[in-house]
């Protein structure tokens, strides 16, 4: 993604949010002063444009890569802590606010383009991404869990608690960056008590007790 395509995606999304019955190439072009040649010729036509704007908003939430071979305690509880920071700020973000409530909207009408777009390239998008740092935690030994997706499903709980549906409902966002960072690091503090291993180092580790302890 360029520059301007980012810019181009954030005039889209803002549009969408403020008026999504707006949403037309129209309407983005004029706001993001380009053509709609250009539009269609990066994105093919609105519904293209819809889906690479939800992802635009969803890649946001940034996983990174994690070989298990060199893997420890450390990297991936930094891996950990930094997607459920990323995960919390988009989420209690005005914009993902609206998209989400927008596409709640249209899952229960007609107009179910735009719920199956945030559905298939959010949550199932986020469960893809995370998944890959899960699957690395337990080939390196860090973690132990059955089945990948119920790994997500805890740590999805974990993170985003009642946060979402409060949002959702119409509370303002309570947290700051501060409040942000500790509930990522307590999500992920219990996930390692939840799915950690005894291989894992660090301050959420199992230890033995001291002799005569």
């Amino acid at each position: 993604m360029t520059k301007r395509q980012g810019e181009v995606l954030d005039a889209a999304l803002a549009l969408l949010v403020s008026d999504d019955e707006s949403l037309t190439m129209t309407a983005v072009a004029r706001r993001a002063s380009c053509s709609k040649e250009t539009l269609y010729k990066w994105f093919g036509g609105r519904d293209g444009l819809l889906t690479a704007t939800v992802q635009w908003q969803a890649a946001k939430v940034r996983a990174v890569p994690l070989d298990p071979q060199t893997l420890d305690r450390g990297r991936l509880e930094a891996s950990l802590i930094g997607f459920a920071t990323d995960w919390l700020t988009v989420l209690s973000g005005e914009t993902s606010i609206a998209l989400n409530r927008l596409a709640v909207g249209h899952a229960g009408s007609d107009r179910r383009d735009l719920g199956a777009i945030v559905l298939e390239n959010g949550p199932a998008a986020m469960r893809q991404r995370l998944g890959s740092v899960l699957e690395a935690g337990r080939r390196a030994g860090l973690l132990s869990f059955s089945e990948t997706g119920e790994a997500f499903s805890t740590f999805f709980g974990l993170t985003v608690r009642d946060t979402q549906i409060r949002l959702l409902l119409g509370e303002r966002p309570t947290l700051d960056a501060a409040g942000i960072e500790r509930a990522a690091r307590t999500a992920t503090q219990q996930f390692f008590v939840l799915f950690g291993t005894s291989e894992q180092v660090g301050p959420c580790a199992r230890r033995t007790p001291p002799s005569g302890a």
